[in-house]
């Protein structure tokens, strides 16, 4: 299991978009389990007036899918921190066949299982699923993502 202290080492993004919070489990080059908790405060829930619609407290499914991916890229790196003289950066390409069946509101855990199916030289492409609780909320056929150099701006 790794801890929320230790994704922060390997994920650049930070709060309000570190969106894993533990790895439950995972096998080296081939899947990973993590979770993420939905919570009432999270920046995406601001401004929502007393009395809204239930509905409104949906977790949003770009933030979804973004939690997806950063547990893919913590599947592609293996759980290995940055090598620090490394100029490169994975970036999310996109996703194909991304289907919601069901929403996430705050007080669930969604629970993302992440199978990484090939790497063409520095391109990845997973396959999953996400849960809250025992419930299936989302599936995805073809999760892309590639790593790049990084130059300074000029």
């Amino acid at each position: 299991m790794t801890e929320h202290h230790d994704v922060r080492i390997l994920l650049p993004q930070r709060y309000p978009l570190l969106l894993v919070d533990r790895v439950l489990e995972l096998v080296p080059g081939e899947s990973i389990v993590t979770i993420k908790a939905v919570t009432g405060t999270e920046p995406c829930y601001a401004g929502i007036p007393d009395g809204a619609p239930a509905s409104r407290y949906d977790y949003p499914k770009s933030l979804m899918i973004e939690s997806f991916g950063q547990s893919a890229a913590l599947l592609w790196l293996d759980g290995r921190a940055p090598v620090e003289d490394d100029d490169t950066t994975l970036m999310f390409i996109g996703a194909r066949d991304y289907r919601f069946m069901g929403a996430a509101r705050p007080g669930d855990v969604l629970r993302h299982e992440v199978r990484l199916e090939s790497v063409l030289a520095d391109t990845a492409f997973a396959t999953g699923r996400t849960w809250a609780g025992d419930r299936l909320i989302a599936t995805v056929t073809t999760l892309t993502a590639t790593r790049r150099p990084v130059r300074p701006a000029a």
